[in-house]
């Protein structure tokens, strides 16, 4: 699984990771109210929730997600949360490489037969998950899926129809889009796809990979 560097993890629990950008950094695409909501209110409640159900005792979040059902439904909910929402800032960017890049291309275009078909795939997956949830490219053992999950579970999980490991994280509440598109998730996946940094995805991928030669 990938690594989540800038998760801060510090005597007393896990530290809320900051923005490599500032809140109106996206616009037009995804609000500066947005964002500030989204990292200060939501990303910080999930650390500060899965501090308090762990007592400060947060060895690290992909520990936590590996044997999630040692846990209950808030350390459940609340280590979904914290890492997906680490993942899925990570992956914006102000000067975002908007087409897929490297091997991570190569294999979409493989797998999916186009960028665009890919697009297409991923768009249905965020519009069509009931309720909250997220939508996902994941690398799994039989290569690249896009699917999605419901409220903050991930493919990390055992809990998750399919599991690997994510490489790209779309958050589908509504908080992370209804200020600014109201009630059209549609119009928000399209913005998020102007935002989504393919560099750092690729990045991402070049991980995991590289940790499946290793382990190889």
């Amino acid at each position: 699984m990938i690594k989540l560097s800038n998760l801060i993890l510090e005597e007393k629990g896990l530290k809320l990771p900051s923005l490599s950008f500032a809140y109106n950094a996206l616009e037009p695409h995804i609000d500066e109210e947005t964002m500030r909501e989204h990292h200060t209110k939501h990303h910080k409640g999930y650390v500060s929730k899965l501090n308090d159900a762990m007592k400060g005792k947060v060895k690290s979040i992909e520990e936590i997600l590996s044997n999630i059902k040692k846990y209950d439904d808030k350390v459940r909910n609340n280590a979904g949360g914290v890492y997906n929402h680490t993942l899925y800032f990570n992956l914006l960017s102000p000067e975002a490489t908007t087409n897929p890049v490297g091997k991570l291309k190569e294999d979409i275009d493989k797998t999916f037969g186009s960028y665009q078909k890919f697009k297409e795939e991923f768009t249905n997956a965020g519009t069509g998950q009931f309720g909250s949830g997220w939508a996902w490219l994941t690398l799994t053992n039989d290569g690249l899926k896009v699917h999605s999950t419901p409220n903050q579970d991930n493919p990390l999980m055992s809990y998750s129809e399919i599991k690997g490991d994510p490489i790209i994280g779309m958050d589908v509440w509504e908080h992370a889009y209804y200020l600014k598109h109201k009630s059209k998730r549609a119009s928000y996946i399209k913005d998020f796809f102007k935002v989504l940094c393919w560099k750092t995805a690729e990045e991402n991928y070049q991980k995991l990979i590289n940790k499946d030669n290793e382990d190889n």
